[in-house]
């Protein structure tokens, strides 16, 4: 068995969909060398793939090989594990081969199947295409009975009990290697069993992992068979053949108690910056290696310490120094843009910024230098370690294959040299003249895109243009739209606010002429309802109905109010004021003072906001307050004539003493 085989596949003659079988190419990829096969079947085909269990099997239509996705399936199902089919030409949106072949600086003659085979090789070798997969990452297993038990006889129970209790017993075989398979690796798995008489009929187990990595293989015995089958996709997945390595990077190191440390990519992109206190040497490498393989590990100090000098050794990297002493200032100045939390961070970072500026103009002519289809990331590190660019360039160009046919046909000895010399420049004629007309067509497909890009260019301005025109219009017609809704929403609001006042005001017009009618009718004296003793109730009040002489008031709740209250009344002159509860004392005393009675319970007829009392028994309570109100001034009189008499009798007892 080979490791690192490629296979490259053409078609040579026939067809997967025809009835006979087609011929296939092969070329045989490893180390170095390719061999070439020739009108080989699918069969053959097989059994070298068994043989030499290539990585991959690269071809650069999938549809070669067969017919449709049910014939690929069989074909995938026969491929050893690990072995990857991979179409070189991408995935749904397939490019052509020879253009692939051009952008890696070789060519080959797209007529010949043994060249083109080769190709498909060497372009998968170097990462290029798409991996087939038709399997979901699961697996299924199957446990059941290896042949039908028949119609039976007399031993029928017995042959089904022996039968079942088999698969029974295989199956737990395999559960219990699926249970430390699930807590080796964390795969986990679920199980569907049908029991039947004497043990198990099936049993199914479904695992979500790939095949590969399943340690069950099927196997067969005379009662009980185990097929293991990846789960179907519905459709084609096409994986990128091509995964990024390992980044390379620039390392900034502030060895001592607290080690300092700061990663940038070669873009100086910041990938990692942190101070630990206490962490050893191995702890450091296999951090800085989490991130990538540095190509230089540098410093902020000279002479380079210790501590950095052995961890540049771990990874055979470059030692970056700034050659003298960086000033705080300097470091504070490079740190500060892209922050820092502490002096051990300030100083890797300032360390790591420093080396990446050094190198900066030698990254931008690698740039410009380089070909786009070569890993910049792998020159950079090259030159980094000592090399030229065309050196490194040159490092990292696939090395020239060596080419070798299987049985080749003799040569005549015969032969001349100049016979030879002529078939080789024939050849080389040949090959030139392919690479023109592949040039050619190159060139005519380029001026056809090219006109193609300014008609659909002059197209799109043109549409751009109209849908600038049409938006500018519509932007506009929407903006006055909305200052219009505005001014109309607006105005709604206001003639809202109008109807609602209109209609307040009608409403107190209606009941003020209700009161004025009642007056007049001499069915009782109108009096006005104030909801509570309080200056804001009285004034809206006022603005409501207006508060005249010899308007009879009613307090709702005369709890509230005091003498500053009620001279507010009293200054509008009312005839009385009409309670159902105790009124304040000092307030009371005002309208006592002021000549306004304050009437408590006398019967009111209420309509809504203003009610009506009999004039009889107005009068009446009225005459009765007055009553009241001639002995309480007696009585103030008599205390005020007592009062004084008593000051003037301790006067007098003063002088005599």
């Amino acid at each position: 068995m080979q490791n690192g085989v490629i296979y490259g596949i053409d078609i040579a003659k026939g067809s997967s969909r025809a009835q006979e079988a087609p011929r296939y190419a092969v070329a045989v990829l490893g180390e170095g060398e390719v061999t070439h096969y020739s009108m080989l079947r699918r069969h053959k085909i097989l059994r070298m793939i068994h043989r030499d269990r290539p990585v991959y099997i690269a071809v650069d239509n999938i549809y070669e090989l067969a017919a449709d996705k049910r014939d690929l399936i069989h074909f995938l199902e026969k491929l050893p594990e690990g072995t990857k089919l991979v179409q070189v030409t991408g995935g749904i949106h397939q490019r052509p081969l020879t253009r692939l072949a051009q952008e890696h600086n070789f060519t080959f003659n797209q007529f010949n199947p043994n060249e083109e085979a080769e190709a498909c090789a060497v372009l998968a070798n170097l990462g290029v295409g798409c991996e087939v997969s038709l399997f979901e990452d699961m697996t299924k297993i199957k446990v059941s009975r290896a042949r039908s038990l028949g119609r039976g006889g007399w031993s029928q129970n017995r042959y089904r009990r022996k039968v079942h209790g088999g698969v029974k017993e295989r199956s737990r075989e395999i559960e219990n290697t699926l249970r430390k398979f699930s807590r080796d690796t964390g795969f986990t798995f679920n199980s569907k069993i049908t029991e039947g008489f004497g043990g198990y009929v099936r049993a199914e187990y479904t695992i979500n992992a790939r095949r590969d990595k399943v340690p069950v293989k099927p196997s067969s015995t005379a009662d009980v068979q185990v097929t293991v089958k990846s789960v179907e996709r519905d459709k084609i997945k096409y994986l990128p053949l091509k995964s990024k390595g390992r980044k390379y990077t620039i390392v900034g190191i502030d060895p001592g108690t607290t080690v300092g440390i700061a990663i940038l990519s070669f873009e100086g992109e910041l990938l990692f910056l942190k101070s630990i206190r206490g962490i050893s040497h191995d702890e450091v490498v296999k951090l800085i290696a989490e991130y990538g393989k540095p190509a230089i590990v540098a410093t902020d100090v000279f002479p380079t310490p210790a501590a950095v000098e052995k961890i540049r050794r771990s990874f055979n990297a470059v030692i970056g120094t700034p050659g003298g002493e960086i000033k705080a200032e300097e470091k504070i100045a490079l740190a500060r843009p892209l922050g820092y939390s502490n002096d051990h961070e300030r100083d890797a970072l300032a360390a790591a910024l420093t080396t990446y500026k050094n190198y900066r103009n030698v990254f931008s002519r690698v740039e410009k230098r380089t070909p786009k289809h070569l890993d910049l990331d792998k020159v950079k590190f090259h030159v980094i370690h000592g090399a030229s660019i065309e050196e490194a360039i040159e490092k990292i160009i696939p090395s020239p294959i060596v080419r070798k046919d299987v049985k080749p046909e003799p040569q005549k000895e015969e032969d001349s040299n100049t016979d030879e010399l002529v078939q080789k420049l024939r050849e080389e004629v040949s090959q030139k003249n392919s690479q023109i007309k592949q040039l050619k067509g190159y060139v005519a497909e380029l001026k056809y895109e090219s006109g193609q890009k300014e008609r659909t260019i002059e197209s799109l301005e043109m549409r751009i243009k109209k849908i600038r025109n049409d938006t500018y219009m519509k932007v506009r017609k929407d903006k006055e739209i909305d200052i219009r809704d505005k001014e109309i929403e607006r105005l709604k609001k206001e003639v809202r606010k109008v109807r609602k006042s209109l209609k307040k005001q009608r409403l107190q017009t209606k009941r003020i002429k209700q009161m004025h009618k009642k007056e007049i009718r001499g069915e009782g004296l109108p009096v006005k309802i104030i909801s509570s003793f309080a200056k804001e109730a009285i004034q809206h009040t006022k603005d409501s109905y207006g508060l005249k002489k010899g308007d009879l008031i009613y307090l709702e709740d005369p709890s509230g109010g005091g003498p500053v209250t009620a001279a507010v009344l009293v200054d509008s002159d009312v005839k009385a004021v009409l309670i159902s509860e105790d009124m304040p004392h000092a307030a009371l005393e005002h309208f006592y003072d002021s000549d306004i009675p304050v009437l408590k319970g006398l019967k009111l007829q209420r309509v809504d906001d203003f009610a009506t009392v009999e004039p009889d028994v107005l009068n009446n309570a009225i005459f009765e307050w007055e009553e009241k109100a001639r002995e309480r001034r007696k009585e103030k009189e008599h205390e005020q004539f007592k009062s004084i008499l008593d000051e003037y009798r301790s006067e007098r007892r003063r002088g005599l003493a």
